[in-house]
Formats: structure tokens, sequence, C-alpha cells
């Protein structure tokens, strides 16, 4: 039973479909949270060598299953049929594959998370039941793993393709003839399968190769020219790590960052609220120092575990995941969502609890029984907190009709006390609130304190209009500099719309 709900709350983590309020990574958070907890909780259970055999193994096909069913709905998506399954697929525009996840990339990190799930279950033929219908059914995901990965047309994705099947080629040394014969049969399997998925799918819905697809993400310019090339937001992090370079701009404070400074080159034109590279995020927010410490960590970590010498292969696997969301996190942010968070826990999990050859005996668990219980239930019960939390504070994103009969008056005063999510409920009352000369001073200071959640036009419009009406010429100044080059566009039409803008 207690397998059946890892299992469960395994997929849950990447083919939830509901997404509502304002945050709604909020929510895949929660789930994964919540899996954590309940795999605490059944931990103590656990016999020791086979009980955790089994757990891993579910587990593996929780991600497997979770990476085929994205892979059908990222191909529903693609080819613009996904209203057949409405409601549990998100909607995606004709030639776009994201599955639930929603990002391109993070969909292509599923399903190569998948692809070393059925290599793992291939390796495992020497202690899993026999079945000839395993090297089958590998082939067969592989395949359709491989079609999903190409529609995603992920850099991303293609990178990691390849990471892997470096990986395991060195790894596939070790293995008995006939599982090294089944593993190289599925990466041959999956990499044709990805270069013909690349080939045919733009023709396919009407394009071309030249346009659509990998080969043209692969050929777009991504020069410091392009404003929203990585090229140019990485230079622009560069820049404000170079200002505070010791100690960083605060925990969060990027976005915030990004909007006050006036770049003297190509400024990347969105709210930049990731540096989109770990060690970077971690420098221009914490500092180079404790980047440099935590890359060094890392590094020494791993050249001291040697995983390129692992013959176990749940530690292999372990560390193909491990590689997949690492690789991941040089170009994207994958770490701000529940269930990559999750994947990294249990793969770290898998390397402390599986020994390095499998004769030998598995430790003693590190956590008593007790304590391992008391924290899931820490766990558990903050997870209803803030489940029901959120719930409550969405009701004010939701249209007066379509709220709960106790939100539908008086609703911003009723979830006023939230302690979760206070800026959720700032932002909205600031976006409802009309700046009248009574209440300019108080919009002033609600919109000041928002510029540090999400420094969008409404609220930088917000500071501007107050401090205009205050006669805090030189503050507005101030934010109309920053607005005009940080959003061209919407300060042009604020400015030949706005009753109340007036240059200072």
């Amino acid at each position: 039973m207690h397998l059946a709900i890892v299992f469960l709350f395994g997929i849950a983590t990447w083919l939830n479909p509901l997404y509502f309020g304002p945050t709604p990574s909020v929510i895949a958070c929660l789930i994964a949270l919540a899996c954590t907890a309940i795999l605490m909780a059944g931990y103590q259970w656990v016999p020791d060598q086979l009980g955790r055999r089994n757990l891993t193994a579910t587990l593996v096909s929780a991600w497997l299953f979770a990476a085929l069913v994205s892979s059908v709905m990222g191909l529903l998506q693609y080819f613009g049929v996904a209203s057949v399954a409405d409601g549990w697929v998100s909607s995606a525009a004709l030639g776009d594959a994201y599955g639930n996840l929603r990002q391109r990339n993070q969909f292509a990190s599923l399903i190569n998370i998948g692809l070393v799930a059925v290599l793992w279950s291939v390796a495992q033929q020497h202690t899993l039941a026999q079945s000839k219908w395993l090297p089958i059914g590998a082939v067969a995901s592989a395949y359709l793993l491989a079609l999903a990965n190409a529609a995603s047309t992920s850099r991303t994705g293609l990178a990691q393709l390849a990471m892997l099947t470096t990986f395991v080629l060195v790894w596939s040394h070790r293995y008995s003839p006939d599982i090294r014969q089944n593993i190289r049969r599925i990466l041959i399997v999956a990499v044709f399968t990805y270069v013909l998925g690349a080939l045919l799918f733009p023709g396919m819905i009407g394009s071309d190769i030249a346009s659509t697809g990998i080969l043209s993400r692969l050929r777009q310019s991504d020069s410091a020219s392009v404003c929203s090339s990585r090229i140019t937001l990485w230079s622009n992090v560069l820049q404000l790590i170079a200002q505070k370079p010791w100690t960083g701009w605060g925990w969060g404070e990027l976005d915030y960052a990004h909007f006050i400074t006036l770049y003297p080159g190509v400024r990347f034109c969105d709210i930049l609220d990731n540096a989109h590279n770990l060690p970077l995020h971690l420098a221009v927010e914490l500092g180079v120092p404790i980047s440099m410490a935590f890359c060094t960590l890392c590094i020494g970590w791993v050249l001291r575990a040697k995983p390129w010498r692992e013959t176990n292969t749940t530690r292999q696997m372990a560390w193909g995941i491990l590689a997949v969301i690492g690789l991941h996190s040089l170009l994207e942010y994958p770490l701000w969502y529940g269930p990559f968070q999750l994947a990294v826990v249990l793969a770290l999990w898998m390397l402390q609890t599986t020994p390095e050859v499998s004769a030998c005996q598995v430790s003693k668990r590190l956590i008593a029984p007790v304590l391992n219980a008391l924290v899931a239930a820490v766990l558990l019960a903050f997870c209803a907190f803030a489940a029901w939390d959120y719930w409550r504070i969405s009701q004010v994103y939701t249209a007066p009709e379509r709220r709960h009969s106790s939100y539908r008056e008086d609703t911003l005063a009723k979830v006023s006390s939230s302690w979760l999510f206070q800026n959720q409920v700032q932002f909205a009352e600031l976006v409802t609130t009309d700046l009248t000369s009574t209440n300019a001073a108080h919009v002033r200071q609600l919109a000041l304190a928002l510029l540090h959640f999400s420094p969008e036009p409404r609220v930088i419009e917000a500071v501007i209009e107050s401090a205009v009406m205050l006669g805090q010429d030189d503050e507005a100044l101030y934010f109309l500099q920053r607005y005009k080059a940080a959003f061209p566009e919407a300060h042009a039409a604020w400015a030949a719309s706005s009753a109340r803008y007036k240059v200072p």
C-alpha cells in the first residue's frame, strides 16, 4: 500500500494538470513536499535490502510512467490535438510540446530522466524477474521518449541525450554481454529516432526544418546583440555581480537588481528573476565566495566519488539523473520547481543507501524511526496548511462568480492575514486600488515593497504616480528612467494614456 501511494505521488509531481492562482508552481512544490513526507514516514517500515530495492523500483517506475505519459501529452500538443484530453493536458500552440510542465526544457529533462529509467530497467535484468518482453518494452519506451524529445525542440534536451549516451557507453563496458547489447540497442533506437523526428516533424505540421524544429533553434542567433539571448542575460548578471561581488544583492533580489540597474550595453528585455545558471545565480544573490564554495564542494564530491568508475546500476542511474538536472541547471533553473527538487533528493538518497558493490550489506538507517515519523508529520501538516492558505489567497485572483461562497464579498480583507503568501495578497491590493491623494502614501509604500517581489509595469507605474502625487519628483524621475529602459513599449503606452503622468 505504501509503495502504491509513493507511485501515485511520484507521478503526480510531473503530471499534475491543476494550476491556479498567482503562483502556479506552488502546487507542484507542495505535491513534491508531500511525497517527501510520505517517503520519510514509510521508510521506517522498509526491510533493509529487499524493501529498499522495491522502493527504488517503485520510484523508477513512477519516473518512467510520468515520462511516457508526458511524451504522449507532448506529441498531442505538438500536432495540435491536445484538446482530445482537455482538462488533463495543458493547451499549447501547434509545434510546441511541454506536457503539463509548461516549459520545453523541463519537459525534455523529464523525458531524459525517463530514458535513464529505461536503461536502469534493462541493466537490472540480472536482479529482476526475467521477461522476454522487457527488451521489447524498453525499446518501445525509448522510441516514444526520443520522439517526444525531438518534438520539444529543446537544445538542452539534445545536449542531455548526448551526455547520457556518452555516460552509458562508458558504464556499459562493465555489463554482461547480453545486457550491454540491449543497452546499446536502446541507445541506437533513441538517437536515430530523435534524428528522424527532428527531420520529419516540422513537415508534418505544415512547416519546414529551416524555420521550425531543433535545427532552426540551433541556428538561432544567441549573440549579445539579441536582448532575449542567454549571452545578454549572463552579461547583465555579470555586471550585477561586479557591483556587489562579496555579499550579493540578497536572496530573491535579482529581479529588483536587474530593474534598477541601467546597463551600458544591451539589456535583457524581460523581468529577470533567475540567472539561468546556478553558480551565477548564487554569486549574484549571495556573493561570489558562497558560489565558489558551493562549486568547490560539488566538484570535490564528484571527483572523490568517481561516478565514471561506478559499477552499481542503481548508483549509475542516480548519477545520470543528477547529471541531467545538473546540466539543465547550468542553462536554466529546474531546482526552483518541486518535481526536480524531489528528483535530486531521491537521487542523493539512492547514492547514500545503495552499496557500491551489490554484495555489501546495506548500512543501518541514519535517522531514528520516531524522528523520521515526526518530521514527516510536520511536513504533511505544513503542506496541508500551505495548500489551504494558497487556495484562500487565490480567491482574489478568481472571477467573483467563481469564488467560493464564503469569499465572494470582502475577499481581500478576508485573505489579508495570509502567513505564507503576503506578497501575492499585497500585489492584489495594489492593482485593485485606485490612487487618490488620500491613499497616495500607502500606495507608494506598498508599490516600493512590491518592486522586490515583481518589478513589472503595473507596480512601477504605481510607484511613479504616487511619488508625483506626493511631490517627490526626484524619486519619480529615478524610477521613470528605469521604467523606460526596462519596458520601453509599456512605458510609451502608459505615458500616452495616463491622465496622471507628468514629467517631473
